[in-house]
C-alpha cells in the first residue's frame, strides 16, 4: 500500500473504525496486487514460494500408486484444499498467492499455446475440426441443460460444459475470468474435471481390446470426447503410435477452438451487461492473443527460423504444468469444505452425465 493511500485512509479514523474489518478472500481486492512496490513485499515473494512449495508437492504426490493417472495439478488443488479447511488462508502472503492466482494463471495459459500445432490442425484435422466443433456445442448444452434440470450452480456448471468441451482445466482456467466465476468455482471445477476425466481415460483403455474400431478411430474417439490433453495421451496409448497421433490431433482441433469460443463468450457477456454497468464490463482476454502467438511462434518460428535447446524444448510443457499448479494451489485455498458438498454434487452429477452422452454419441458416430 503506498503513503497516499494510507494518507487518506487515516484522515478519518472515526469513520474507519465504525466500519467493520472485512475478512477472506474478498477482503483484499486485486487490485492491491498491481501496486509498483509489490514485488518489494516479503509477503509477495512469501506467497509465491508457498505456491511454489505446494506445487511442488502435488508433483510428489502425483508419483504415488493410484495418484500417478490423476495429474500434478489436481493433487495440488486438493494439498490446497487440505490446508485451507485445517490451516487457514495464509493471510501474512495474501499478495503473493493473489498474484500467482491471477497473474501466473494467465501467462501459463499463454505458455500452453506451445502445445497448439497450429500447422498440423489446418493442413491435417480439417475434417475432425468440423466434428471437433460439433462436440463443443454438444457438451455445453447438454450440460447445461441437464444442470438446470439438477438445479445445479450455474457458474460451476458453465465451467465444467466448457471444460468438458475443449480441453480441461486450461479451458476452465482461460473462461473464468470472462465468466467473472469465483476462484472458488474454478478450483473446484478443475479439481472434478481432473477426477472424471482420469476415470474415464482409464475406462477407455479397459474397453479398448473389447471394442470394434481400428486403432485411428478408437483413437479419433477418444481425442474428439475424453478431456484433458493427458487423458487422451493415457487412453490413445494403448492404440500404437497411429492411434495416438490420431488422438492428439482430434484433441489439438478441440484446444483450437478455444480461441473462438472465449472471444464468443466476450461477446454474450457483453450482451448480457446492462449498458453503463460499470461493474458488468467484461475484460478483453489478452492473453488469449498470447496463446495465439505463442501458437504461431511454436508452429512456425521454432525449429525452422530458430531453434532452442533440446533441453529448453523438453522443460516447456513441465514448467507450463508447474506454473498451472502454482495457480491452482492460490486458487485450492479459496475453497471452503462446505461448498464442496452444497456445490460440487449436483454439478459433478450433469458432467458425468455429459460426459456419458458424449461419449456414446461420439463412439456411434466413428
Amino acid at each position: 500500500m503506498s503513503r497516499r493511500t494510507h494518507s487518506v485512509q487515516s484522515s478519518s479514523p472515526a469513520s474507519a473504525a465504525s466500519r467493520p474489518k472485512p475478512t477472506g478472500p474478498s477482503a483484499h481486492p486485486a487490485k492491491s496486487a498491481q501496486s509498483p512496490s509489490l514485488f518489494l513485499r516479503p509477503a509477495f515473494w512469501g506467497g509465491v514460494g508457498f505456491t511454489a512449495l505446494f506445487a511442488a508437492a502435488g508433483y510428489a504426490l502425483a508419483l504415488l500408486p493410484g495418484l500417478q493417472r490423476v495429474g500434478p495439478m489436481a493433487c495440488a488443488i486438493l494439498l490446497a484444499v487440505l490446508y485451507r479447511q485445517f490451516a487457514g488462508y495464509p493471510e501474512a502472503v495474501r499478495p503473493g498467492i493473489q498474484f500467482v492466482s491471477k497473474r501466473v494463471l494467465r501467462l501459463a495459459i499463454i505458455l500452453y499455446g506451445l502445445k497448439l500445432n497450429m500447422d498440423v490442425v489446418l493442413t491435417q484435422g480439417l475434417p475432425l475440426l468440423v466434428r471437433d466443433a460439433i462436440v463443443i456445442v454438444f457438451a455445453i448444452t447438454v450440460m447445461m441443460l441437464i444442470a438446470k434440470k439438477l438445479k445445479a450452480d450455474p457458474s460451476l456448471s458453465l465451467l465444467l460444459a466448457v471444460g468438458t468441451g475443449v480441453c480441461g482445466a486450461a479451458a476452465i482456467a482461460a473462461v473464468s475470468p470472462i465468466v467473472k466465476a469465483k476462484e472458488e468455482d474454478t478450483a473446484i471445477g478443475v479439481g472434478i474435471i481432473a477426477l472424471l476425466g482420469t476415470l474415464f481415460a482409464i475406462g477407455y483403455t479397459l474397453l479398448r481390446p473389447l471394442l470394434p474400431l481400428s486403432d485411428t478411430d478408437y483413437g479419433a474417439w477418444a481425442g474428439v470426447s475424453l478431456h484433458e490433453i493427458a487423458h487422451v495421451a493415457l487412453a490413445g496409448a494403448p492404440a500404437g503410435e497411429d492411434g495416438l497421433a490420431t488422438a492428439l490431433l482430434a484433441k489439438l482441433g478441440r484446444v483450437f477452438l478455444l480461441i473462438p469460443l472465449c472471444f464468443l463468450l466476450v461477446a454474450w457477456q457483453k450482451r448480457r451487461s446492462p449498458a453503463g454497468d460499470a461493474k458488468a464490463s467484461v475484460e478483453m482476454p489478452y492473453f488469449l492473443l498470447g496463446f495465439l502467438a505463442m501458437s504461431l511462434i511454436g508452429t512456425y518460428v521454432l525449429g525452422s527460423v530458430f531453434t532452442l535447446p533440446a533441453g529448453v524444448m523438453a522443460a516447456l510443457p513441465t514448467v507450463t504444468t508447474f506454473l498451472l499448479s502454482m495457480a491452482m494451489v492460490g486458487l485450492g485455498l479459496n475453497v471452503h469444505a462446505k461448498s464442496l458438498g452444497t456445490k460440487a454434487l449436483r454439478p459433478l452429477g450433469a458432467i458425468a452425465l455429459t460426459s456419458v452422452a458424449l461419449s456414446v454419441l461420439t463412439y456411434l458416430t466413428i
